[in-house]
């Protein structure tokens, strides 16, 4: 039976490259189809890991140095994902502050857009008034003096009028 390099990397737990260096040292053949046969696996990487698994659970051997070590390992392994999880979730949670922030300032500035607009609409109202008054009095219209402007200027021409008179003889 022939199967493929991929295939084979992974019943025996070997990398492609272990399996391609091998074939380039003469050490595994392949087929025309560029396959594997079964039976040179077994020969240069003997059995398969998944039915090494299966006899070694099945034999439950004691515990070695060896084993111990890729208990340890596989902890550390563990902590270390745990840890990455950690730094994951921090960062989604970064991530997630930063754009509500983004928000709540994309609303700030609506808000003043909207208030700039507002302001900028009042000014042009305002100019337009001014150029109506600037025209009215170029074309010699003059707006009525209010009777309290006329009150102070009537007194102002009263009192220049006495002091006039107290100054003459």
């Amino acid at each position: 039976m022939n199967i493929s390099v991929t295939k084979a990397a992974k019943e025996w737990g070997v990398s492609r490259t272990t399996i391609y260096q091998k074939v380039n040292n003469g050490e595994l053949s392949r087929t025309a189809d560029k396959k594997i046969d079964v039976s040179e696996m077994l020969r240069v990487f003997g059995e398969p890991i998944s039915k090494k698994r299966t006899e070694h659970s099945v034999d439950t051997v004691q515990s070695t140095p060896l084993n111990n070590q890729n208990v340890q390992y596989n902890t550390d392994i563990e902590h270390l994902l745990a840890l990455e999880k950690l730094r994951n979730e921090h960062l989604s949670q970064q991530v997630s502050d930063q754009k509500k922030l983004i928000e709540n300032y994309q609303e700030q500035i609506a808000q003043l857009n909207k208030t700039l607009d507002k302001a900028n609409a009042s000014i042009q109202d305002f100019a337009q008034v001014r150029l109506l008054e600037f025209k009215k009095s170029e074309q010699g219209y003059e707006p009525p003096i209010s009777q309290e402007k006329e009150k102070t200027d009537n007194s102002a021409v009263t009192t220049t009028q006495k002091k006039k008179k107290w100054w003459e003889f």
